[in-house]
């Protein structure tokens, strides 16, 4: 099996496995507890919460534990946004348009910049859509479907000299591209366990210290109230011990991957009616996004998994609505580019073997699939 559809998750690092064992054993105490069961857990909370901040250059203190991704984009747009005018983009994860469309319906000005046909988004835009009234904005850090990376520290201080909050999703990025919330200058930021080799059911969404929140979950008022609900211990653990290994071979693991992508994406180029979306440079080292026209990607999807290579047309947290991706109907897509849509996107245990193999069964299966397609006189591949 040749798994590249690591944006939707990844295996999880033998290590990592090995740290949470523990604490679904033998410390498997409620780290709300003061015996000696709940200090071991507590102890190991907190290691993991320093592990998580080190990741990306924040202070322990300004790590709320969350459940992954969704929670932490959640408690960020609904813990910040009470009134005014919020910002967000056209390609946001549905974590963040899903919450943005609950303070449209409270009364709150949404506003969607959209992408350059590239997927970037341009500060200019953001600058004319800031108000008074602006009380905060969301920019993805990079695009789960594309992957191109936006300019972050720019967005990050316009808003600054604004006076108005700015949060990103880092889910997709934290982990394979170097983070500093201190030279970013951003007031949040979400990251996933499982996005980074970790346990699923486990995130951070960084908070800048001063920076206060209404709750989303309220009961026993763990995480300093600001989180209530009794610690994923283990999942904890796993997803500090994974962000503690991300950091230590960050440039290494990133050169891996950039290269494998690079090595497929060249060789996927050479199929006939192939493209390659998103920015050709600011990108993560791990994406790769193509459009085979004449295709239906949701076929090429089957194909490819009867030869044994795992892919997807974009986010697995919208598989089950079957609508065609709004990341590329706001890059000005056809209707026949999005449906010949594939994502491929590499991981730290892939090798440059399997490169050459899933391009190989790819080329064929387009074919295949060209032979057969109603709109195969259409074009002359």
């Amino acid at each position: 099996m040749i798994y590249l559809d690591n944006a939707a998750s990844t295996r999880v690092h033998p290590d990592v496995i090995e740290s949470m064992a523990p604490y679904m054993a033998e410390r498997y105490g409620n780290p709300s507890s003061i015996h000696r069961y709940g200090r071991l857990a507590r102890k190991a909370v907190e290691r993991a919460r320093r592990q998580v901040a080190s990741l990306i250059g924040a202070d322990p203190s300004e790590i709320l534990l969350t459940s992954g991704g969704t929670e932490s984009n959640n408690t960020a747009l609904l813990g910040a946004a009470s009134k005014g005018r919020v910002i967000a983009t056209s390609i946001e994860h549905d974590a963040v348009l899903e919450p943005c469309r609950r303070l449209e319906r409270d009364g709150l000005d949404v506003v969607y910049l959209a992408p350059d046909k590239l997927g970037m988004i341009s500060p200019r835009d953001l600058e004319k859509s800031i108000t008074d009234e602006t009380c905060l904005v969301s920019v993805m850090f990079g695009n789960n479907e594309v992957g191109t990376i936006q300019p972050i520290a720019e967005l990050a201080r316009m808003c600054r000299s604004r006076g108005v909050l700015f949060h990103t999703d880092a889910v997709q990025a934290a982990g394979k591209i170097p983070i500093n919330v201190g030279d970013l200058g951003v007031d949040m930021l979400s990251v996933s366990s499982h996005k980074l080799y970790g346990p699923k059911g486990a995130g951070a969404l960084y908070v800048r210290s001063g920076i206060r929140l209404d709750p989303v979950i309220l009961g026993g008022g763990q995480e300093d109230g600001m989180r209530s609900g009794t610690e994923n211990v283990a999942g904890v653990v796993g997803f500090g011990r994974a962000c503690e290994i991300a950091r230590e071979n960050l440039e290494a693991n990133a050169s891996h991957m950039r290269d494998l992508r690079d090595d497929l994406v060249r060789q996927v180029m050479e199929i006939p009616g192939s493209a390659l979306n998103g920015h050709p440079e600011s990108r993560l080292p791990n994406s790769a996004h193509f459009t085979f026209l004449g295709v239906n990607g949701e076929d090429l999807i089957i194909k490819l998994d009867e030869h044994g290579i795992a892919a997807s047309t974009g986010s697995a947290c919208s598989v089950h609505t079957q609508k065609a991706s709004h990341v590329l109907q706001a890059m000005g897509f056809s209707l026949e580019q999005i449906t010949g849509s594939l994502r491929m996107t590499v991981g730290v245990f892939n090798t440059k073997e399997e490169m050459g193999q899933a391009a190989a069964v790819l080329g064929r299966v387009v074919s295949e699939l060209r032979a057969v397609s109603p709109f195969r006189e259409k074009y002359s591949f």
